[in-house]
């Protein structure tokens, strides 16, 4: 399902290998991990609040990032990529969600920069090929 914020895929796999599948398959569109929050075993930590296995994602494809950082260092503050990893609440599954870079870079003046609309649709692109391979 793809909305403007991002694209959402529903998986009927574990949450463990849900994560595995979207590492593997940012990796073959050249995006590394750079972060990974673990937000159930912190909201565990801070708060401690039970909450389902959860992970926020900061994706990077170094080319891309590069090219959109030297066009305008603001762009920075809309990287890393977020890629969302939970455990369905309803208990079958896990769901998977992209942020779209598209919809980012329609902030502030970030919009009128066509190199960076440039840039986030090849992201915009990738991403989508992340979230087709997770339901091949």
């Amino acid at each position: 399902m793809t909305d403007e914020m991002g694209f959402e895929v529903r998986l009927a796999v574990s949450y463990e290998e849900a994560m595995e599948k979207v590492v593997a398959a940012l990796k073959k569109e050249g995006f590394g991990v750079l972060t990974r929050i673990d937000v159930k075993a912190t909201l565990q930590e801070k708060l401690g609040a039970d909450f389902r296995p959860y992970a926020i994602l900061g994706a990077c494809n170094p080319p891309l990032a590069h090219k959109a950082l030297s066009t305008d260092a603001v762009v920075g503050l809309m990287l890393p990529c977020n890629v969302t990893v939970e455990a369905d609440p309803a208990g079958s599954g896990a769901i998977v969600r992209i942020a779209n870079p598209e919809a980012m870079m329609q902030m502030g003046a970030l919009q009128a920069n066509e190199t960076l609309r440039e840039v986030a649709g090849q992201a915009r692109k990738k991403l989508e090929r992340v979230a087709d391979a997770l339901v091949e």
